[in-house]
């Protein structure tokens, strides 16, 4: 498997993505993605033989950075936040008395914290599922912002016992959906934007935040 790491600040950075439609023109200046797939189960998989490469053809990445879009309908259309936690909404085992949003027989809190180490960059707390949010569906979900893959991508990391931050860019969620276009129209914008925090992440790493 062919895995590229980036440089970033003089350190070795993992940026991973979902899908192609979110990896505009500014980003590809700048990062090569590994490119994992939509939903939970292809980012973990994706990410997890990815990383279990890289412990075979050389060093692990000091960081990986999950990039993409997310929804919401309380925060700025177009705009970047910083994943301040994540959480896994698809798991609900309470009728067995396990606390929903918590796998069973694992040691994580429904809402894991992550590293925010942008100066002026706005956070918010992310919920990961297998669904596309929308409209009233919103009113279940105990976060800000709503994506598919962050949630399966830090239980890779936190396998081969690495950092993960989390950089989305609200691409809908204001009104509801019905088309295709309603997800892709803001994809530009949130490509520029993200592609700025990037360069804000690599200010920040120099500066020792991370």
């Amino acid at each position: 498997m062919n895995v590229t790491v980036d440089v970033l600040a003089g350190r070795r950075v993992l940026f991973v993505m979902a899908a192609e439609p979110e990896y505009g023109p500014h980003l590809r200046a700048r990062i090569r993605p590994l490119m994992t797939g939509v939903g939970p189960i292809e980012a973990a998989l994706s990410l997890g033989v990815a990383l279990q490469a890289l412990t075979q053809a050389g060093p692990l990445p000091d960081l990986v950075v999950s990039l993409g879009s997310a929804g919401s309908r309380l925060l700025e259309q177009g705009a970047i936040y910083q994943a301040s936690s994540v959480s896994w909404r698809d798991i609900d085992a309470s009728p067995l008395g396990f606390t929903k949003g918590v796998t069973p027989y694992l040691d994580h809190p429904v809402h894991t914290p992550l590293p925010t180490p942008i100066p002026g960059l706005p956070t918010a707390r992310l919920s990961s599922g297998a669904d596309i949010v929308s409209g009233s569906a919103y009113d279940a979900i105990d976060a800000e912002m709503v994506e598919m893959e962050t949630f399966a991508l830090l239980r890779a990391c936190q396998r081969f016992d690495l950092p993960l931050i989390g950089l989305r860019g609200i691409s809908d969620g204001a009104a509801d959906l019905h088309h295709y276009d309603d997800w892709t129209a803001l994809l530009p914008v949130i490509d520029e934007r993200l592609a700025d925090a990037v360069d804000r992440l690599g200010v920040a790493m120099e500066a020792g935040l991370i």
